[in-house]
C-alpha cells in the first residue's frame, strides 16, 4: 500500500509539474520548429554542453515516463545531425528506458507477483525462457508505447542487463528512422508523417522477424535431430500408443473418436497400475478396513458389541474380484469395439517412427506411426537396502498376493500409498509399524494435516516411527529384523513381512527409448515440453506417470488429452498442457483432500495470502454420523476472494473437494460458493460455511455500524 501511495504521489508531481511548467508544449513539434534556429545557434556556439544537456533531458524524460521522447528524437536529428543524433537518442533512450524499468520493479513487481503470482506462473517462465525475444519484437516495432514495454517488462522476472542490451539494439531501427526525419525537419508536418504505412509495415515485419527466425531455428533443429533416420514415406498408423493404463487408454480412445488409425500396445494387463495393483484393488481393501471398524465401534452407535473376526484371505479375494469387476471397462473387447487396434505384446522403438511388438501371439510385428505416445506408467521403487532380497519383500503390486495375515507387518514410508494401507491392515487385526525417514508423515502437506493423519493412524494401532532411517535387513533364522537408526541410535524392528512403499519410478528401460537417446529429467521421468513432446524427438510424446510431474490416474488421463489432440491436429495447433488446477485424494480415515497451494507452499513463495477455516466438529451432518473431527481450510488471495487453495480433512473429503476445483478451474471466488443453496444437511455444506467464515471476516464494519445507526433511527 506504501508503494502504491508512493506512486501515485509521484505521478500527481509529475502531473503538476508538466501543467506548471508548460512541459507539454514545450516538447512540441510546434514549438521544436518555432525554436530550431535559436537552438542551433546553441548546439554551435557550445556543443558539448549542448550534448550532455540533451543527453540528461532525454534520459529524465524517458526514464519518468512523460510525453515528449518521439519530438525529443526528432529534435536530436535537427540539432546534432544523423550520426551525432543517433548516438545520443540510441543510449540516452536505452539509458532511460533501464531507469523507468527499474523504478517500475521496485515499486510494483514484488506487489503484482505476490497477488497474481499463481496466475503469471506461465508468464513468468516463458519470460525467463523466451523473454529477450519477444522483447525484441516488441522494440523493433514502434507501434508499441515505449513507456508500456518498459512496465510490463519490470513485472516480470528479466534481468535487467538483457533488458537494456535488446532494448538498446531493438531500438536502434526506429530511433533511425526518426532521428532521420529530424534532420529534415521543416517537412515534417506531424509525428505521423514520420512513419508512413509502407514505412510502418517494413517495421511490422521487421518485428516479426526473431519470431520467424525462432520458428526456423526450431525447424531446422527438429531436422537435425532425425539426422541418419529414414522416415518413411507413408504411415501404417497415425498414431501408437504404448501402455495401456489411463493415460494409454485416453489417448487411444480421443484417436479413435476422432477417426484416426491408432494402435494401443500393453505388455502385461489392461488398465494399467490403477486397475490393477492401485486405485482400485486398494480403496477395496480401505472399504473392507472401514467396515470391520465400524463393527468394533457398533456400541457407540447403540447397538450390541460386535465380535469382529476377520476372514483375511477372505477380504484378498474380494479385492480381486473387485478387479475383475471393473476389468470389463478396460478390456480389448470393449476398446476394439471403440474403434482402437489394441496388440497383446511388448512394444520397442527402432527408429522414431517405428515400433516393434513382440506379440504374445504370433510372430513380431512392425508398425510405423506419424506419432508415438509413450505411456508406460511406473513402478514401485526399491531402495538399495542391504539384505532386502534376504528377507523378502512386498510392494504396492505384490502385496495383493497375500491371503494369509502376518501377525507383524512393517511398512516402509510414510507418504499416501504407505499411509492407506498401515491403517487398512491395521484395521483388518495386523499389528502394523511404519517407519518414515522424514520428520513427519504426507510431507508435502502441512503440518498440521500431517498430524490428524498420524493420530489417526495411532488410535487404529499403528506404530509410527518417523524420523527412523533404514540401514538395513537382516534374517537370523525364522526371524526377519529392519535395522532403523534415530540420531545416533540404532534398533532392530522383527517383522513377519515388509511392505516397501517409499515412492514409484517411471518405466523407462527396455522401450528402446535408451537407444535413441531420448532424454531424462533429474526424476527419471522423460523430459517434455509443455506440449508433453519429447525434448529430442517432437513427434514422441508422453503421458502420465513415465513424464511425471504428477503420478496421479485423473492428471494421466488429462494429459492424454492434450497429447492426442497435439499429435493429431499439431501441424495447425499445439496446446499447452494446464497443471493449474490439479486435485488429489489421500484415502486415510479421516480422508485428505487438496487442490491447489498448501499453506506451506503459499509462504514458500512469498505470496500475500488469507486462510479461512471451518472445524468440521460444527457441521451438522457430520455430528449425526460421529464424524466431527477435521475441517476445511481455504487460502485466498490478500483482501480477494479468488481462492488459491483448499485443503479439506474428514470423512468424503475427496468428494467435498470438487466444488473447490471447479471453482477454482472457473475463476470462481468464495462468494460465488456462498451465494450457491446447500442441500440441508450434507456435507458439502461445510464448504458453504467456510466461505461464510471468510465473508464475516471481511464484513464491513464502518458501513455496519452507519446501518446499526439507521435501524436505531427507525425504531425511533
Amino acid at each position: 500500500m506504501k508503494r502504491l501511495l508512493l506512486i501515485a504521489a509521484a505521478l500527481l508531481a509529475l502531473l503538476l509539474a508538466s501543467r506548471h511548467y508548460g512541459l507539454a508544449e514545450w516538447l512540441s513539434l510546434d514549438n521544436l520548429k518555432a525554436q530550431q534556429l535559436a537552438l542551433q545557434a546553441q548546439v554551435a556556439a557550445q556543443p558539448l554542453r549542448a550534448a550532455l544537456l540533451f543527453f540528461a533531458l532525454y534520459v529524465a524524460v524517458t526514464a519518468v515516463s512523460l510525453p515528449g521522447a518521439a519530438v525529443l528524437t526528432l529534435a536530436g536529428g535537427a540539432l546534432f545531425g544523423f550520426w551525432q543524433g543517433l548516438l545520443l537518442v540510441s543510449f540516452a533512450s536505452s539509458l532511460g528506458a533501464l531507469l523507468a524499468f527499474l523504478v517500475a520493479r521496485y515499486l510494483l513487481r514484488d506487489a503484482i507477483q505476490r497477488r497474481f503470482g499463481t496466475g503469471l506462473a506461465p508468464l513468468n517462465e516463458g519470460v525467463a525462457r523466451d523473454g529477450p525475444l519477444y522483447l525484441l519484437s516488441l522494440r523493433l516495432v514502434p507501434l508499441f508505447p515505449f513507456w508500456l514495454v518498459n512496465l510490463l517488462m519490470a513485472l516480470t522476472p528479466m534481468r535487467a542487463a538483457p533488458f537494456y542490451g535488446v532494448s538498446q539494439i531493438g531500438m536502434l531501427p526506429g530511433t533511425a528512422v526518426y532521428v532521420n526525419a529530424g534532420t529534415q525537419l521543416a517537412a515534417v508536418a506531424s509525428l505521423r508523417d514520420v512513419l508512413s504505412p509502407p514505412l510502418l509495415a517494413s517495421f511490422v515485419l521487421l518485428g516479426l522477424f526473431p519470431l520467424l527466425a525462432k520458428g526456423l531455428m526450431a525447424w531446422l533443429q527438429a531436422r537435425k535431430v532425425y539426422t541418419g533416420y529414414a522416415k518413411p514415406r507413408r504411415f501404417d498408423r497415425n498414431l501408437i500408443v504404448i501402455g495401456a493404463g489411463a493415460g494409454g487408454l485416453v489417448s487411444s480412445y480421443i484417436a479413435a473418436a476422432v477417426k484416426a488409425k491408432v494402435t494401443l500396445v500393453e505388455a502385461h494387463k489392461m488398465g494399467g497400475d490403477c486397475l490393477n495393483y492401485g486405485c482400485v484393488p486398494s480403496k477395496a481393501l480401505i472399504h473392507s478396513a472401514k467396515a470391520a471398524q465400524a463393527l468394533r465401534e457398533a456400541a457407540g452407535f447403540g447397538l450390541g458389541p460386535v465380535d469382529v473376526k476377520v476372514d483375511f484371505a477372505a477380504v484378498m479375494e474380494r479385492v480381486q474380484r473387485v478387479v475383475r469387476e471393473i476389468e470389463p471397462h478396460d478390456s480389448p473387447a470393449r476398446y476394439t469395439g471403440l474403434g482402437v487396434d489394441v496388440v497383446q505384446g511388448r512394444a520397442r522403438l527402432l527408429d522414431p517412427w517405428t515400433v516393434e511388438i513382440a506379440r504374445e501371439e504370433g510372430g513380431p510385428q512392425r508398425l510405423t506411426a506419424r506419432h508415438i505416445v509413450i505411456a508406460t506408467g511406473a513402478r514401485p521403487f526399491v531402495p538399495p537396502l542391504p539384505g532386502l532380497d534376504e528377507v523378502g519383500y512386498y510392494t504396492s503390486d505384490t502385496i495383493w498376493h497375500l491371503r494369509e495375515a502376518p501377525r507383524r507387518l512393517l511398512v516402509l514410508g510414510g507418504g499416501p500409498i504407505g499411509c492407506e494401507l498401515s491403517q487398512a491392515f491395521a484395521r483388518l487385526g495386523i499389528a502394523v509399524t511404519q517407519v518414515e525417514m522424514a520428520p513427519r508423515l504426507m510431507g508435502r502437506e502441512d503440518p498440521e494435516v500431517s498430524s490428524l493423519v498420524q493420530q489417526a493412524l495411532e488410535r487404529d494401532g499403528v506404530r509410527v516411527l518417523t524420523g527412523h532411517q533404514a540401514l538395513r535387513a537382516e534374517r537370523q533364522g525364522d526371524e526377519r529384523r529392519l535395522w532403523v537408526k534415530q540420531g545416533d541410535t540404532e534398533q532392530a524392528i522383527a517383522f513377519d513381512a515388509l511392505l516397501l512403499a517409499v515412492g514409484r519410478e517411471a518405466r523407462v528401460s527396455g522401450f528402446g527409448l535408451e537407444e535413441l537417446g531420448v532424454p531424462l529429467t533429474p526424476r527419471k521421468t522423460l523430459a517434455v515440453n509443455d506440449k508433453l513432446q519429447s525434448l529430442k524427438f517432437p513427434n514422441l510424446y508422453a503421458v502420465g506417470d513415465v513424464a511425471g510431474p504428477y503420478q496421479f490416474t485423473h492428471t494421466a488421463a488429462h494429459m492424454a488429452w492434450y497429447a492426442a489432440v497435439n499429435a493429431l491436429f499439431g501441424r495447425f495447433k499445439r496446446f499447452a498442457v494446464d497443471y493449474s488446477v490439479v486435485p488429489w485424494v489421500s484415502f486415510t480415515d479421516p480422508e485428505l483432500a487438496r487442490v491447489g497451494l498448501s499453506e506451506t507452499e503459499a509462504r514458500e513463495r512469498g505470496l500475500a495470502f488469507e486462510v479461512t477455516r471451518y472445524e468440521l466438529d460444527d457441521l451438522d451432518r457430520a455430528i449425526t454420523e460421529d464424524a466431527a473431527h477435521g475441517f476445511v481450510k481455504v487460502l485466498t488471495a490478500a483482501g480477494s476472494d479468488k481462492i488459491l487453495g483448499a485443503t479439506i480433512v474428514g470423512r468424503h473429503a475427496g468428494e467435498l473437494l470438487a466444488e473447490f476445483v471447479l471453482a477454482m478451474k472457473h475463476g470462481l471466488g468464495l462468494n460465488k460458493i456462498l451465494g450457491t443453496i446447500h442441500a440441508y444437511p450434507t456435507w458439502v455444506e461445510a464448504n458453504k460455511y467456510a466461505a461464510g467464515a471468510w465473508k464475516r471476516a471481511h464484513a464491513p464494519e464502518r458501513l455496519l455500524a452507519w446501518v446499526q445507526r439507521y435501524h436505531a433511527w427507525e425504531r425511533g
